[in-house]
């Protein structure tokens, strides 16, 4: 959604040649570090560790790892043990990232970027997950005691990846970026401010979680759903961002998809919701779950 640079200074490359040769990309005539080839070598220094890691871990659990081209690796831990209730696999995303202070991180982006990049080889994402963490804590502080907020973007989640399993390509695609969990939670975040927070009791848990798709619907239509933390005065104070992000230029996370694809995913997202039942009990069953990797 949005993206950042690291620039090299003057006569740098010069001075470190074979990591610029390895890891920097030119754009613009500066040299800049390079996502793609930082994360080609975060892979391939993975696959010589996962030797080792299995070795230590076999009496307990089969270790394996998978990786789609151009997307950070996923580690699968799936136990070993003859106890029904351990057999309860893990799937952890391995992303290079680079610190950036105030608790944010550059993160590696898939080399296809953002559309229209000019050279998405040298974009990184910025995470904030840190600044989420403290605006979720704050919503506990402010909200009911038994606030729905989080079952709604759980359940949200559920449903669009249970209504993918009947979507063909393109459109499956489209759907899961469109409805990225960022792009899930930015609408729950924006919404649960715009009203009074003793709404979200559990007992309206059917009414917010119908307002959460409605306002999405909404955003989708108008083609606008504005990032929560760059340039959006409205974050509580309690959650202290840093200065940049206050004072950076506000972003558009729909501005990526054009109109007909949004309607459409507008229009498919109503009728998941109003299908909800049906989706469940078709999508649920043990056939459509999905199988564990081999080892």
């Amino acid at each position: 959604a949005f993206v950042c640079g690291l620039r090299a200074r003057d006569g740098w490359t010069r001075r470190c040649r074979p990591f610029a040769e390895g890891f920097c990309v030119e754009l613009q005539g500066r040299s800049h570090l390079s996502s793609g080839l930082v994360l080609r070598w975060f892979q391939g220094h993975l696959q010589r560790c996962l030797g080792a890691v299995r070795y230590r871990l076999q009496e307990r659990c089969r270790v394996s790892l998978s990786a789609c081209p151009g997307q950070p690796p996923t580690l699968h831990i799936v136990p070993c043990s003859d106890y029904v209730c351990c057999h309860i696999s893990m799937a952890v995303r391995l992303i290079p990232a680079v610190p950036l202070g105030d608790a944010l991180y550059l993160t590696a982006l898939p080399p296809a970027g953002p559309r229209g990049s000019p050279a998405p080889e040298a974009l990184w994402g910025l995470n904030a997950s840190r600044q989420e963490q403290r605006l979720l804590g704050w919503l506990k502080e402010q909200a009911p005691a038994a606030s729905c907020h989080l079952k709604c973007l759980q359940i949200l989640k559920g449903l669009r990846d249970l209504r993918r399993h009947g979507l063909e390509e393109p459109f499956c695609s489209q759907w899961g970026r469109v409805l990225s969990s960022y792009v899930l939670k930015t609408a729950l975040f924006s919404l649960l401010l715009q009203g009074p927070l003793e709404a979200w009791d559990e007992r309206f848990l059917v009414e917010r979680l119908e307002d959460l798709v409605l306002y999405l619907r909404d955003c989708l239509r108008k083609q606008v759903l504005m990032d929560f933390f760059l340039g959006n005065a409205g974050v509580p104070e309690a959650v202290a961002l840093p200065r940049f992000l206050k004072e950076a230029a506000p972003v558009n996370l729909l501005s990526a998809f054009d109109g007909p694809t949004l309607d459409l995913v507008a229009f498919q997202l109503i009728s998941t919701w109003v299908q909800a039942p049906h989706i469940i009990r078709m999508y649920s069953s043990p056939r459509y779950l999905r199988p564990a990797p081999a080892p």
